[in-house]
């Protein structure tokens, strides 16, 4: 901060953010009139900086809309179907996904390929091939893709990520990979993990409920993650390195994890854990023969389903305890056997978290299910336009 007046210019793009970032939190479309009274801008400033947001593509009008007063029936504005839209690239259990939003969330694309090859370079080269194909699907419906965002079931620094045992990655540079296959296409790009993507995404979806905003996210898949979101805000940590919840202790005299600690939520609850080290054959599923063998009744993954069920709950309270969240989704894979969980983890978490006799935790399945890493990963494009519209408005006039 300094003590120097704002300049014109200046003035000018702080404005532009605040009507933009009012037509982006409403549940409906706004008119002039109601963006003039919840910014305190006067009408003539408004209209200017509509018109601006108009030419630029970043909002839209909806028509005439009565609002139950006498006069004229009001234009409503609400963000464009066209325009700015990011991509959302993610490396899951069962294979590769790509996905296109719009500045309002909705998925426009979405594609997937099976995971046919763990190597660094060979899964970004595919992951690039998908990326140019959604660009292309995203233009034919006059979208501009202009971010790409990679989720990645691991913690992430500085674009490397440290570790991803289920992929067998170690200190593999992503960012550097990830800008190598999206030559030529022009998109800012970004790597973070998938547990942090997929809690964006979940509380994009669940916006409408205003009493959701302590929650915790859990991704199941090869690796387990949490996304923590505390007062409708994504908990990130200390260099983002938040959420690796499939390395908390459920026994410290547990089976050896290959993280190289003992113990961990991982080796009970992941996917090679409920498969009991059983091949997959190909063209199925990991969750699909999981729940294929629970339906049918074999006892050796009845046993496998509740041991994961109780070893999430119990390392789940740990975070609710910590925390105090009161709402727990079972998302990615999990969201798929949440018939086959969810009681386990809430019996657990009625047993040991301490305020569950006056306030219970909520175990649900995720909103979005599977795809919620790439949504979320896609929703970048929201967090950098509402950022600075201004600088997209200059890029594109």
């Amino acid at each position: 901060m300094t003590g120097d007046p704002a300049r014109q210019e200046r003035l000018r793009e702080l404005n532009l953010g605040l009507v933009f970032r009012e037509v982006l939190a409403a549940d409906a479309p706004l008119s002039r009139t109601e963006l003039a009274a919840a910014t305190g801008l006067t009408r003539p400033t408004i209209t200017r900086i509509v018109e601006e947001l108009l030419a630029g593509r970043l909002v839209t009008e909806t028509g005439t809309n009565p609002d139950g007063r006498a006069g004229r029936p009001r234009v409503g504005l609400t963000l464009s179907r066209t325009g700015p839209a990011g991509l959302g690239l993610d490396i899951r259990s069962d294979g590769l996904a790509a996905c296109v939003v719009d500045l309002a969330g909705r998925v426009r694309h979405l594609a997937f390929a099976p995971l046919t090859d763990t190597d660094a370079p060979a899964v970004l080269d595919r992951l690039g091939r998908m990326a140019a194909e959604a660009v292309t699907a995203a233009a034919a419906e006059d979208l501009t893709v202009v971010t790409a965002t990679l989720a990645v079931p691991g913690p992430v620094d500085g674009g490397i990520v440290r570790t991803a045992p289920a992929l067998g990655w170690r200190d593999v540079p992503a960012a550097e990979l990830l800008d190598a296959a999206l030559e030529g296409l022009g998109l800012a790009t970004a790597v973070d993990s998938e547990a942090n993507l997929a809690a964006r995404g979940e509380l994009h979806a669940t916006g409408a409920d205003r009493t959701l905003t302590h929650f915790v996210y859990v991704s199941g898949g090869l690796d387990i993650g949490a996304g923590l979101v505390m007062d409708g805000r994504l908990l990130r940590g200390a260099r983002g390195w938040g959420g690796e919840l499939g390395h908390v202790t459920v026994d410290p005299e547990g089976k050896p994890c290959r993280c190289g600690s003992r113990g961990c939520l991982q080796t009970y609850a992941s996917l090679p854990a409920l498969l009991g080290g059983e091949a997959v054959p190909a063209g199925a599923s990991p969750e699909s023969v999981i729940l294929g063998r629970a339906d049918a009744g074999r006892p050796e993954t009845l046993a496998a389903l509740e041991t994961a069920a109780s070893a999430l709950g119990v390392a789940l309270a740990n975070v609710c305890n910590l925390l105090g969240v009161d709402t727990v989704f079972l998302g990615g894979s999990f969201a798929l056997m949440d018939s086959w969980l969810s009681a386990g983890v809430q019996a657990e978490l009625s047993q040991r978290v301490l305020f569950a006799d006056w306030a219970p935790v909520t175990v649900r399945p995720a909103t979005i299910g599977p795809d919620a890493a790439a949504i979320g990963a896609a929703l970048a494009v929201v967090d950098r336009i509402s950022a600075d519209p201004s600088a997209w408005l200059a890029a594109n006039r």
